[in-house]
């Protein structure tokens, strides 16, 4: 069984809805989960904020957090996920910001994503150094660790 198929019957066992917020990866994780039949039970909506105008409009990132650290940071990634999950009616939320490249720079280099994960109790973030694997393995590697991050997430949660 592979792991969108996995996160689909234990969410709708736990009867938890997901919510996606996504940037570099524009919806590839949101379309992941809506792939296979009986995902509204579990598929809240999904938030594609490429812009940093779209963040701050669509998921409440604070223009403060994206002038201190950028949109490819932690910090941008933690509050695009807390932003998913109060725009929505979702419990548990996952967010992706990075550089798939081509480009980057020394500070931030090709192929370095942030990701968010929250849920009522908190919000925890990571970054994940895939390196300059070209723009589309990056972003395939991108979807696929946000995938592995709410399948473990979900793992820990208790029923709604």
């Amino acid at each position: 069984m592979n792991i969108v198929a996995q996160i689909l019957d234990l969410a709708i066992e736990k009867k938890i809805m997901i919510a996606c917020a996504e940037s570099c990866t524009g919806g590839m994780v949101a379309s992941a989960l809506t792939d296979l039949a009986g995902s509204s039970a579990m598929m809240e909506r999904g938030f594609v904020t490429y812009t940093n105008a779209a963040k701050v409009e669509m998921l409440s990132v604070k223009e403060q957090t994206l002038a201190a650290h950028g949109a490819v940071s932690e910090q941008v990634a933690s509050e695009m996920a807390q932003g998913a999950l109060s725009h929505s009616a979702a419990s548990l939320a996952v967010s992706i910001t990075g550089i798939a490249g081509p480009g980057g720079s020394d500070h931030k280099p090709e192929g370095r994503v942030c990701f968010g994960v929250a849920t009522q109790a908190g919000v925890q973030s990571e970054t994940q150094e895939f390196g300059a694997l070209g723009r589309a393995k990056v972003r395939e590697r991108a979807r696929d660790h946000a995938l592995e991050l709410l399948w473990a997430e979900l793992q820990k949660m208790t029923p709604v």
